[in-house]
């Protein structure tokens, strides 16, 4: 068996969003690629024709490149990204000429060198296809350009942009020499963000040309989330911008988002919502008489997320009898004035549905969604579906287990085709790791179920096309998803590879609290953590056991976020149940989570405060059981972790050792909610491995110099 050396993460491309161009010819999409050198994950943005006729076209290479859009007449691709300042901004500037958050001082600007040291902060670049060469810069903000939007004439965008007071610039810049942290606001720390401030999101309408941008005083962000959600601007084809804001009494103690839309010149400011949902991505139909968008309940996560539809002044869900929710990163995708497209999460699949789009069929008996493009299957995950201008050519991206994450297109009216069938116009538009997938094994994925206390649960198991699972006990993996409201389907995965390379069997078990099949189902785990998915992960395991595809001696577990949450409730409540275990940025004491970490909204709703709901709070709290840690436990965090706070990992740890349990605490500086780095996605890879290595009754003690076993890919 060919192992996959770990080092090839470094080789590793994944693929994000895709842009369709309006008529339908192109599709600009974007990876993340990973500089071994500088450590660090590098944005780039690609250009292929739809028909798959040639090789994709790089056109940049740069820090944070993202959310590709074509200008209205496909001419022109526009971008966020950090790239240093554009050389027409830099030289040859009449005197006295400005750009947007400048004053004009051509001395500062020609004083400031490409390759000066402060990182440049994000903004909207462009492309022009028809004349080439490279990207110009469009926006110059001084805290960057979060979003943006084209106009409908092509001539404008509408950029999202922070735009602080001087008093809070004088803040800003003392936080960067080292001042303290001053707050006032609830919600005073985001993670991945840094400690919050009072700083306003405006939109902005700016010139694509000059760049000279004018603020619209009363479209502005607001509440909680912000910093993370976007105001998520659409510039219909009436006029309108559509946006996302909190404007509720308290916007820091509710997830509330209502759409709102405003005029080009900043007046006219509507409110189309009712305080009612966490709306989100809106977007304009093709001729402007109605606006589609998400929405989320804001107290109850477990209630599926709805496809709305606004129009005459009146909003109603499209998809209420559904009962399934939205996939994570869907977006409304109109195909004509009429019909919307979105991806859903359906019984651990990510599949696509279309939507009557309009009140009458909100209004009526069979307006649920259809089910469409069976042609995907049950073995490969859809996401980033977007659609041409036109509505005659779709864009995708398919993860498949063996073969990869990549690019696809396909005519709209074949969308319709079904299981089994490969529609002639399928096109795969790239193969960015066929290097990898070429020179190493990558798994075999098949679905399972079981039974769970009369319930059917479902899951994925992975393994090494060169293991027959019925032809021996092999090791097994519990990789257990976050969330919880989420779930696992055939999808590429670099771990999975390198764990089932190593001869390992994976198991990644769709236990109850999960999402992609309704609210109840989702609502099993609703202020009761530390039940059912015990029960059903447990019950996955025994089920591989009995099938004779796992050694019950040889069971590891592993999993992220609530994955490391579900991790801590089994050592604790089945302390037989795994020979070592990997709990990775989780919460174990959710009473000293409360004000730590920045989820007190999520928090309050699902189990109330903390000083009046003490008992369910510590039932739900691994901490409270640690008496019962048998299992060895590499423990891992990060340290500015603010969703999973690092002080949680360090109570499970020390919890383990002060019983004399074997354990590991594995801290990540600077590390956030994720998996920031190549480096670091190495190193956790070799620290799992090693642990599940050295605690494995089936391998050999590792070498005394080295008694963690890490191995040396070099």
């Amino acid at each position: 068996m060919t192992e996959l050396p770990l080092s090839a993460f470094y080789d590793l491309t994944q693929v994000g969003e895709v842009a369709v161009s309006p008529s339908g010819d192109r599709v600009a999409f974007t990876t993340t690629e990973y500089d071994a050198d500088a450590d660090e994950p590098v944005g780039s943005l690609f250009v292929a024709p739809a028909d798959g006729s040639r090789d994709p076209h790089r056109l940049t290479r740069v820090s944070g490149a993202s959310a590709p859009a074509w200008s209205p007449d496909g001419d022109r691709l526009a971008f966020l990204a950090a790239r240093e300042e554009d050389a027409d901004r830099r030289v040859g500037r009449d005197d006295g000429e400005a750009d947007e958050g400048g004053d004009g001082d051509d001395e500062d600007a020609e004083d400031t060198p490409a390759g000066d040291d402060e990182e440049p902060d994000r903004q909207v670049w462009a492309f022009d296809l028809a004349l080439g060469g490279d990207a110009r810069q469009v926006t110059d903000f001084e805290e960057g350009a979060e979003e943006f939007d084209w106009g409908p004439d092509g001539d404008r965008l509408v950029v999202a942009a922070r735009d602080p007071t001087e008093a809070e610039r004088a803040y800003l810049d003392g936080r960067e020499e080292g001042d303290p942290v001053e707050t006032e606001r609830l919600q005073h720390k985001l993670d991945g963000v840094g400690y919050t401030d009072t700083v306003r999101t405006y939109l902005h309408v700016v010139d694509a040309e000059t760049g000279e941008a004018e603020r619209l005083d009363d479209a502005h962000g607001g509440g909680a989330y912000q910093d993370l959600s976007g105001m998520e601007p659409d510039w219909g084809p009436n006029g309108r911008i559509a946006f996302t804001s909190c404007r509720e009494e308290n916007p820091d103690d509710t997830l509330v988002r209502d759409v709102f839309t405003v005029a080009p010149d900043g007046t006219g400011l509507r409110k189309l919502t009712d305080s009612d949902l966490s709306a989100s991505a809106p977007a304009w139909s093709p001729d402007g008489e109605r606006l589609a968008f998400l929405g989320g309940d804001p107290v109850n996560w477990c209630i599926p997320t709805q496809v709305f539809v606004y129009e005459d002044g009146e909003h109603a869900s499209l998809t209420a009898d559904l009962d399934r929710t939205t996939a994570r990163g869907a977006a409304p995708a109109w195909a004509d004035g009429g019909t919307v497209y979105c991806l859903f999460a359906d019984e651990a699949r990510t599949r696509l549905m279309r939507v009557a789009a309009d009140l009458d069929a909100a209004a009526g008996e069979d307006h649920a969604a259809e089910r469409v493009f069976e042609a995907q299957g049950g073995d490969r995950a859809m996401g980033s579906f977007d659609l041409s201008a036109d509505g005659e050519r779709a864009g995708f991206v398919f993860s498949h287990p063996s073969d990869g994450q990549d690019v696809y297109a396909v005519d709209a009216a074949d969308l319709d085709a079904g299981a089994g069938e490969e529609p002639a116009s399928l096109a795969r538009l790239s193969a960015v790791n066929a290097d990898l997938t070429g020179e190493y094994p990558m798994p075999e994925a098949r679905r399972v179920e079981w039974d769970s206390d009369g319930e059917s649960i479902s899951g994925v198991v992975y393994h090494d096309p060169d293991v027959a699972l019925e032809e021996g006990n092999h090791p097994l993996v519990v990789a257990i998803h976050g969330g919880p409201i989420s779930y696992d389907e055939p999808e590429f995965s670099f771990a999975h590879a390198a764990l089932t390379s190593r001869g390992y069997v994976v198991l990644r078990p769709n236990y109850r609290g999960g999402s992609s099949y309704g609210r109840e189902f989702a609502e099993a785990l609703r202020g009761r953590w530390g039940t059912h998915e015990v029960t059903d992960i447990a019950n996955g395991v025994a089920s591989m056991v009995e099938r004779g595809w796992a050694d019950g001696d040889r069971v590891f577990g592993y999993g992220f976020s609530y994955g490391g949450i579900a991790q801590g409730f089994l050592v604790t409540q089945e302390p037989d149940l795994f020979t070592a275990a990997a709990p990775e940025h989780g919460i174990y004491d959710l009473r000293s989570a409360y004000g730590t970490d920045d989820s007190h909204i999520w928090m309050e709703n699902e189990y109330g405060l903390p000083w009046e709901n003490p008992e369910a709070i510590d039932a739900s709290s691994a901490i409270t059981d640690a008496g019962n840690i048998e299992t060895p436990l590499l423990v891992t965090a990060g340290a500015e972790d603010w969703r999973c706070p690092p002080g949680q990992s360090e109570q499970l740890y020390v919890a383990a050792r002060k019983q004399g349990v074997e354990a590991r605490l594995v801290l990540y500086e600077d590390e956030h909610h994720n998996i920031g780095t190549p480096d670091r996605a190495i190193h956790r890879l070799e620290e799992i491995t090693a642990w599940y290595a050295r605690h494995d009754p089936a391998v050999e003690a590792p070498d005394a110099d080295d008694p963690h076993g890490r191995e040396d890919d070099e």
